[in-house]
């Protein structure tokens, strides 16, 4: 078994959509990125990376790549499971939490936990999808984006 840990944070900005965990959530602002900026596959993608002892996201999805512009981070965390593949590894489980004053995801968690399990072939119960917020300190508590953690387990077949 092998583990690896994941961190990504983005910025609020007007005039995009909001997704975490691949799901769209209503919100007046979505977040700021290359592609779709969701910060919970972004913060998972670089936990399985990390566990598999492989560069992170930025390294194998460039930010000045136009391929990946707008991309959904369900196609890069595909594309993760198919890179940790062809190294001989397999998730098997994914634990994460993403902090944020707003919005509650509590609504969407079920809904997401089903688009990662999906990806990564596993049952929904391998995924723990967390929410909390920082009571109104640092950037998130000022309303200014959201960060997300993850811990992967991994496996070689």
């Amino acid at each position: 078994m092998r583990t690896g840990i994941g961190f990504d944070a983005h910025r609020f900005e007007t005039g995009r959509h909001l997704v975490i965990g691949g799901v769209e959530i209503p919100h007046d602002k979505g977040l700021g990125g290359h592609s779709d900026a969701d910060v919970l596959l972004h913060a998972i993608c670089d936990a399985i990376l990390g566990a598999a002892g492989l560069p992170d996201i930025g390294h194998h999805f460039p930010d000045n790549d136009a391929q990946f512009k707008n991309i959904s981070s369900l196609d890069l965390l595909q594309n993760v499971c198919e890179i940790i593949k062809q190294h001989g590894f397999h998730a098997v489980q994914i634990d994460s939490i993403v902090i944020a004053e707003t919005p509650k995801i509590s609504p969407f968690v079920d809904q997401m936990k089903n688009r990662i399990a999906r990806v990564l072939g596993l049952e929904p119960s391998a995924i723990g999808i967390k929410a909390t917020t920082t009571e109104g300190m640092g950037f998130t508590g000022r309303g200014e984006g959201i960060a997300a953690q993850a811990i992967a387990m991994l496996t070689e077949p």
